[in-house]
C-alpha cells in the first residue's frame, strides 16, 4: 500500500465520515479527554451502547478533573449496563493520575500514556493519534480487518497480530494521522465488515490482495475459541414490605470489583444443589425457589443462576453483613449494579 492510498482513504472520509458524539468537526480535533473516554467505553462495546453513556458522563463530569473528583461509587453506578466493570475502576484512576501527576493534562508521549492506569497500546495509539494527530497506529477489532484483507494474512489471530501490527504502523501517514485513524476505523466499520464486505464501494479496493484472490469475506481468520464452562449458583432476593431489597458490595477486586449485587451462592462448575446452596443464605428466612432462573454470559464463562425470595421479617435483621444494605425501589437506579443483578431482580418480581 502506497501514500495513493491513504489520500484514497482519506477523500473517502472526508465524503464519509460517520458522526458521532466524541468526534470533532471535520478540520477540528477533538479534546483528549473525549477521545480518552470514548475508547475506554468502546472497548467490547458497540457505538450504538456508548452514545448514551457517553452523553451522560460528559454532561456530569465535563472534564478530567471534575471526574476525578467523583466518588467511585457514582462512576461504577453511571458505568452499570456497560460490563467490564474494570473498566469504570481504571477509568476513574487514570482521570485521578492526570489530574494528580499532569495537571489536568493528558500526556502526547507514549510511554506517559501507557504508565495510565488502563491505557494499553491500543488506546495510547488512539489518543495520539486522534486528539494530539501524531503518526501512531491504532489497530482495533476494524483495523484489524481491514489490514488483513489488505494484505491476505491468513495466519489465524491471534498469532496474525504482529504481522498486522507491522503492516498497520507502515501505512499511517505523516498528516493528518488522526483522520486517517478513523478513516480506518470507519472503513472497517461500514464496507469492510465482518460478513459480506462492501467491495465494490471500498476506496482501497484496487490495492485489496484479498479481494483480487476472493478471500475478503474468510479473513481474518481465527484459531478456534475454547468453549466457555458454565457456573451455576443461586441468587438471594430478601425483600423488605416496601419493596427495597437486599443488596451488598463485591470485594474491590476481581469481577465485577466493587459493584452492588444480590447475595448468592458460590458460582460452581457442575450441577447446582439447591439443598446445600440454601446454606448459603445471607439470612434466615422462609426461601422460595422461583421457576426457571437466568442466563448470563462473561467474557470466560456463562453463568446460569436460580433465583430464591423471602419477604423479610419484621424483627431478626437489625444486624446485616459488613457491605449489606437496603435499597429502595427509587435508589436502584443510582447504586452500581451490574446488568446480571438487574435480570436477578426482575426474574424475582415475576416469580
Amino acid at each position: 500500500m502506497t501514500m495513493t492510498h491513504a489520500t484514497r482513504l482519506l477523500d473517502w472520509y472526508d465524503r464519509h465520515r460517520r458522526t458521532l458524539p466524541w468526534r470533532a468537526p471535520a478540520g477540528k480535533r477533538s479534546a483528549p479527554y473525549l477521545v480518552w473516554l470514548s475508547e475506554i467505553m468502546l472497548q467490547q462495546t458497540t457505538v450504538a451502547t456508548v452514545g448514551d453513556y457517553f452523553h451522560r458522563f460528559v454532561k456530569r463530569w465535563p472534564t478530567v478533573e471534575a471526574l476525578a473528583g467523583a466518588p467511585i461509587d457514582e462512576v461504577l453506578s453511571a458505568w452499570a449496563g456497560l460490563g467490564y466493570y474494570a473498566r469504570a475502576r481504571n477509568l476513574h484512576a487514570c482521570a485521578r493520575a492526570v489530574t494528580e501527576q499532569h495537571g489536568g493534562v493528558f500526556p502526547r508521549g507514549e510511554a506517559d500514556l501507557l504508565a495510565l492506569p488502563g491505557i494499553g497500546p491500543y488506546t495510547a495509539a488512539a489518543i495520539r493519534a486522534i486528539a494530539f494527530d501524531e503518526p501512531a497506529s491504532a489497530v482495533d477489532g476494524n483495523v484489524e480487518r481491514v489490514v488483513a484483507r489488505l494484505f491476505a494474512i491468513e495466519t489465524p489471530l491471534p498469532d496474525a497480530k504482529a504481522e498486522i501490527n507491522l503492516r498497520a504502523a507502515a501505512l499511517v501517514p505523516q498528516r493528518r494521522a488522526g483522520d486517517y485513524a478513523q478513516a480506518m476505523m470507519d472503513l472497517g466499520a461500514t464496507v469492510c465488515t465482518p460478513r459480506s464486505p462492501r467491495c465494490v464501494i471500498c476506496p482501497l479496493m484496487a490495492g485489496c490482495s484479498a479481494r483480487k484472490r476472493g478471500i475478503a469475506e474468510e479473513l481474518p481468520r481465527r484459531a478456534p475459541k475454547a468453549e466457555r464452562p458454565t457456573r451455576r449458583g443461586l441468587a438471594f432476593v430478601l425483600t423488605r414490605r416496601d419493596g427495597a431489597v437486599l443488596l451488598r458490595k463485591r470485594p474491590t477486586k476481581g469481577l465485577l470489583g466493587g459493584m452492588d449485587e444480590v447475595p448468592s451462592s458460590d458460582w460452581r462448575e457442575g450441577t447446582l444443589s439447591i439443598v446445600e446452596a440454601l446454606k448459603q443464605a445471607p439470612v434466615p428466612a422462609r426461601w422460595k425457589v422461583l421457576d426457571g432462573g437466568i442466563r448470563h454470559t462473561f467474557t470466560h464463562f456463562h453463568l446460569e443462576l436460580a433465583v430464591a425470595h423471602a419477604v423479610a421479617a419484621t424483627s431478626g435483621l437489625a444486624k446485616l453483613a459488613p457491605g449489606s444494605a437496603w435499597c429502595t425501589v427509587d435508589q436502584m437506579t443510582e447504586r452500581a449494579l451490574p446488568t446480571v443483578m438487574r435480570k436477578v431482580i426482575e426474574h424475582a418480581a415475576k416469580g
